[in-house]
């Protein structure tokens, strides 16, 4: 087969510490309160990271990166879905697009989302879109207890 896809996903709640940032795709949210994780907690960049690993038949993020090892304690996730971005390379395929969906009351991600969009591709090697949805108040995301991300990609050889 020529073309494989995957699916990702990640949820993390919001953190108590103050000083945590909230990292989307790779770009700080200034002012906005962290997200808990082993982590930078990137939930964005997580979810493309599964949907890569899932589509090239890799496992998931947590094989290659335990959250009970410590080496990866406050990793830069997007450095961790460029490692998986050549592993997937150096298993003769290449990206061809990934599409996410963050859920989220807020912060409002509109005017990130050029730069998640940018930042994302960079890495990935491939154009990577970011769509923004509220859970409507809905469960726990719908009462802002923390974000969600979906992520489809696509391989090709």
């Amino acid at each position: 087969m020529n073309i494989r896809v995957g699916q990702g996903f990640d949820v993390h709640p919001w953190s108590d510490d103050p000083g945590r940032r909230l990292l989307l795709g790779g770009i700080v949210l200034e002012g906005e309160r962290g997200l808990a994780g082993h982590s930078d907690a990137d939930v964005v960049a997580h979810a493309v990271t599964d949907a890569l690993l899932g589509a090239a038949g890799l496992g998931d993020i947590g094989s290659h990166f335990s959250d009970t090892d410590s080496r990866w304690r406050g990793a830069d996730s997007m450095t961790l879905l460029g490692h998986v971005v050549g592993l997937v390379q150096a298993g003769g395929w290449t990206v061809g697009n990934v599409d996410t969906t963050v859920i989220l009351e807020a912060p409002k991600l509109a005017p990130h989302k050029a730069g998640m969009e940018k930042r994302l591709s960079e890495v990935v090697g491939a154009p990577v879109s970011v769509k923004a949805k509220r859970a409507e108040g809905l469960g726990a995301l719908g009462r802002g207890e923390g974000v969600a991300c979906f992520a489809v990609a696509l391989l090709q050889r």
